[in-house]
């Protein structure tokens, strides 16, 4: 039976395991699926959906590094910190000696493009990354393909756009009253749902190519503006007004976001791993959520 570990089950990775994960009783078993969480607490609820659940911070290794024998495909989630890629530290030597290992997905983001002006990227584009949190998912990516370089680890690498799904889109935001129409002219940003993540994951792991990296991005950049008319009016709700962009208004971690302007291309996922994405823009995703809830 194929093991997946995840080094931090959260939204993505929880999206691809429950993909992966067959009904009880089902013939052939499915997946086992082992997993971390910062806490406890944590790591009990996602226990209770009968994965195999352990304790990692990134302060410490795992209390019982040979959780990992099993593993034969690894999903990396846990963002780089100050000090690096925790798992990567602690547990990069582990991974190199794993014997049955076919497939490790480092998911890292578009931001390590940094700013383009609103022209579009692919992956053989330099990375220009200018936010503290996407030059720390540059080097964590470049530890992780020297890994695969100088060991053998088969490492792909996955850019992520924008993550919606269930609970977190601007359908929620609406509802809750945060929804902003705030408008910086040319600006776009890239999404991708959760689901189409977790598809080009499987796509990746039934199709490995030890060393690629892939965006992982819907096929249409779009004003934030935009996907906030689009979902109140799916809502019904009253539309907010617009604001002209001023950062002073926004967290810096809003602000930072507004700093990068890009169009990313997803061309790989579809010729490479021969993709088709269930929500090719907002819309589809946003009406999918709706329908769903």
């Amino acid at each position: 039976m194929p093991v997946l570990f995840c080094f931090g089950l959260g939204f993505s990775a929880r999206a691809l395991a429950a993909r992966l994960q067959a009904p009880a009783g089902a013939r052939p078993p499915g997946w086992g699926i082992v997993g971390t969480c910062r806490s406890l607490e944590k790591a009990a609820a996602c226990a209770a959906k009968g994965w195999d659940m352990h304790v990692f911070d990134g302060t410490a290794p795992l209390a019982d590094p040979s959780v990992l024998a099993p593993a034969t495909h690894i999903l990396v989630s846990v963002p780089a910190d100050e000090d690096g890629d925790a798992v990567l530290r602690l547990h990069g030597a582990d991974i190199a000696g794993l014997p049955n290992l076919k497939w490790l997905g480092y998911l890292s983001t578009t931001g390590v493009y940094g700013d383009r002006g609103g022209a579009w990227v692919d992956e053989t584009s330099d990375l220009r990354p200018t936010q503290p949190r996407s030059i720390r998912r540059a080097a964590a990516e470049a530890g992780w393909l020297a890994l695969h370089r100088d060991h053998g680890v088969p490492v792909h690498v996955f850019r992520l756009a924008g993550i919606y799904g269930p609970g977190r889109s601007q359908l929620d935001s609406l509802r809750e009253g945060r929804a902003r129409r705030m408008v910086k002219p040319g600006q776009v940003f890239c999404r991708i749902h959760v689901d189409d993540i977790a598809a080009v994951l499987q796509a990746s792991m039934a199709r490995p190519d030890p060393g690629a990296i892939y965006n992982v991005a819907d096929d249409e950049p779009a004003p934030p503006q935009d996907v906030v008319a689009y979902a109140a009016d799916l809502l019904g709700l009253p539309l907010p007004p617009e604001t002209p962009y001023d950062e002073s208004a926004l967290t810096p971690m809003q602000a930072s976001f507004y700093g990068d302007n890009r169009r990313v291309r997803n061309g790989r996922n579809k010729t490479e791993l021969g993709v088709t994405l269930r929500y090719p823009t907002y819309r589809e995703g946003l009406r999918a959520l709706l329908s769903s809830s």
